[in-house]
């Protein structure tokens, strides 16, 4: 097609118009003419962007610009819907992301106009506005997640532009770390139908939602082991979801020091119905799961753990704990791995189990480290 001069063209064309600039368009693999996102000042500007647009055909990475148009916020709910295996509590975890630190800033966007400089302005304005490191790098990998989908395998865009050096990196604050001594200290102070609670995320490696949605047949009868095959989850609007647990790593069973199974043995003779659909731990009053909010005001958890020099411990903080005692056993960072329910190492850890002698030998050591604390003489 011929140019501005009368100059044929070897692939696109360009037109000069009635104001003096130039306007770059093309006939692309579909049979169909589209024409550079703005008009160019200087010719040459127009034939560059052409020549860029040649390579991309020929490497075969030319993608629909039209379907680019679309806004970032549009696609990522579209990206969140076409995700049913997303757990609810990701779900509302993604979209609160979204609403509050996206949408109002650069959500409006379309894909085919965002840029590195748009993710680096957009992060460097949130961390301005006092928005936590951490956050923002959840909402990073996010985005990044979001628009790696756009490159592959939807060809929406050439390549993603959210790429911030470190940015993914979270550096939250270091935990306190309990002893053997303080948990049983906290269990001690908890009304007796939590007790085995406060032992099982410790000495389990559990989190609070796979504690709460464990019942009668997730538990061994003689309390040597615990089986975590789902998670509760509460989610705005629905109340209490039970969904998968945290990972695909998270469907586990644990074994359990011996030193502690007499207390989860007592626990299901005293507060858990013989069905075996049984919630392990309920509201006595209306047998529903123990939400956090009921677990909080019923333990009076803030107040307890302060009285006993604890100020700041967190629930999560037992099964913390209950990691570091499990690393100290010698075991490799595969079996640790396994009984923390963690996938960081996922090529290693697809539906990965812990060998049964492997598990016995970190719940032996634990059951060692109770012992160590019973037999001491109380203060």
């Amino acid at each position: 097609m011929p140019n501005s001069k009368g100059r044929k063209r070897r692939f696109g064309s360009i037109r000069k118009t009635s104001l003096g600039e130039f306007q770059a368009s093309y006939l692309g693999p579909d049979g169909r003419r589209h024409f550079a996102p703005h008009r160019f000042k200087r010719e040459r500007d127009a034939d560059r962007w052409l020549n860029g647009v040649e390579a991309l055909i020929i490497a075969g990475d030319w993608t629909d610009p039209e379907r680019a148009k679309v806004t970032l916020g549009e696609y990522a709910e579209r990206w969140i819907k076409e995700r049913p295996g997303l757990r609810p509590r990701t779900v509302e975890l993604y979209r609160w992301l979204l609403r509050k630190h996206v949408m109002p800033y650069i959500g409006g966007v379309e894909l085919r106009k965002l840029s590195a400089a748009t993710f680096r302005q957009w992060r460097a304005d949130r961390l301005e506005a006092g928005v936590s490191a951490s956050v923002l790098a959840k909402c990073y990998r996010l985005l990044r997640g979001i628009l790696n989908t756009a490159v592959d395998p939807d060809a929406i865009i050439t390549k993603n532009p959210c790429k911030i050096a470190g940015a993914e990196k979270e550096s939250p604050e270091e935990r306190p770390l309990v002893t053997v001594a303080q948990v049983f200290q906290i269990a001690e102070k908890m009304p007796e139908r939590f007790a085995a609670m406060v032992l099982l995320a410790a000495f389990g490696s559990l989190r609070y939602g796979e504690v709460v949605a464990l019942r009668r047949c997730d538990v061994a009868a003689d309390g040597s082991w615990v089986r975590v095959s789902r998670s509760f989850g509460e989610v705005p609007g629905k109340g209490f979801v039970a969904g998968p647990p945290k990972s695909r790593a998270g469907v586990r069973t644990v074994i359990l020091p011996e030193a502690i199974r007499g207390e989860i043995v007592a626990h299901l003779k005293t507060f858990v119905k013989p069905d075996k659909e049984a919630l392990l731990f309920t509201l006595a009053e209306s047998g529903n799961p123990v939400r956090r909010p009921n677990f909080a005001q019923r333990t009076k958890w803030t107040e307890t753990v302060t009285k006993l020099g604890l100020k700041g411990v967190h629930f999560h903080d037992l099964r913390h704990a209950g990691n570091v005692w499990a690393s100290k056993a010698g075991m490799s960072t595969r079996d640790l791995m396994a009984r923390m329910g963690h996938d960081d190492m996922r090529a290693a850890l697809i539906y990965q189990r812990a060998t049964s002698d492997a598990d016995r030998l970190i719940a032996d050591r634990l059951s060692k480290l109770v012992e160590e604390h019973r037999q001491k003489p109380a203060d």
